[in-house]
């Protein structure tokens, strides 16, 4: 499995895994959303995205394929995406969840109140009308020597 930075080529791809996973794809074209993809000959097997704020980086779209699901490929994304968010200098990391909570624990996140995440966190689409106030709030720190 190839883990890499996405491409322009991905974009299409990367939207429909997205919609087929039930996840927002509402700001794709006007946010601006650092993506690792995951693939296998040649399709595309996950996707996730950071989007950087002062002080702290969102992490969206953690979406991997029905047919890869269940071998560690969630993980091994969420690994990749905080480790470049730590080389960019992000020292935290906050998302949304409907879904996931049990599965962002597991890798150290932490509830919080939504209305303690960063504010500039707190003004991207995907708080202000995206997600519903329903979801959990998670942050978790980011080692700056992450590798």
């Amino acid at each position: 499995m190839d883990l890499r930075p996405a491409t322009s080529d991905d974009h299409a791809a990367i939207r429909g895994l997205l919609r087929d996973s039930s996840l927002p794809v509402e700001d794709l074209d006007t946010a601006a959303i650092d993506f690792i993809v995951a693939c296998e000959g040649g399709a595309l097997a996950g996707v996730v995205g950071v989007e950087a704020f002062d002080g702290a980086g969102l992490l969206r779209s953690l979406a991997v394929h029905g047919d890869h699901r269940g071998r560690g490929l969630g993980g091994r994304l969420v690994e990749a995406i905080e480790a470049r968010a730590a080389a960019r200098g992000l020292p935290q990391l906050v998302l949304l969840t409907e879904t996931a909570a049990p599965f962002f624990a597991r890798r150290g996140y932490a509830d919080i109140a939504r209305e303690h995440a960063p504010v500039a966190v707190q003004s991207s689409t995907e708080f202000r009308s995206l997600c519903p106030a329903s979801a959990r709030c998670m942050t978790r720190r980011l080692d700056p020597h992450h590798d």
